[in-house]
């Protein structure tokens, strides 16, 4: 699943190489996919009016379910990253 959502986000940013996905499994048994892009791209990868964001949500919840899984997506914005990593936050994208 990393790998088909970074497929799909890197051929809408500028800085593809800057693009990682990572997986965090919740207790809960959902699995959650964080995108994380490079300065400048979040806009990109949102879309106006976050249609883009909302696709590929559509597309990993689909995936997910034909799997059996319960899954989430996050897009980490690059600027607020670190504050997140360093107290164990995260954003209410799922």
């Amino acid at each position: 699943m990393e790998d088909f959502i970074g497929f799909i986000v890197k051929h809408l940013v500028d800085n593809p190489d800057a693009v990682s996905v990572e997986r965090v499994d919740k207790d809960s048994g959902r699995v959650i996919y964080r995108l994380h892009v490079g300065d400048g791209d979040l806009g990109q990868v949102i879309g106006k009016e976050g249609k883009t964001a909302k696709s590929i949500r559509t597309l990993v919840i689909a995936v997910a379910a034909r799997k059996g899984l319960r899954a989430g997506f996050e897009i980490v914005d690059p600027e607020r990253d670190h504050e997140t990593s360093s107290d164990g936050g995260t954003s209410q994208n799922d």
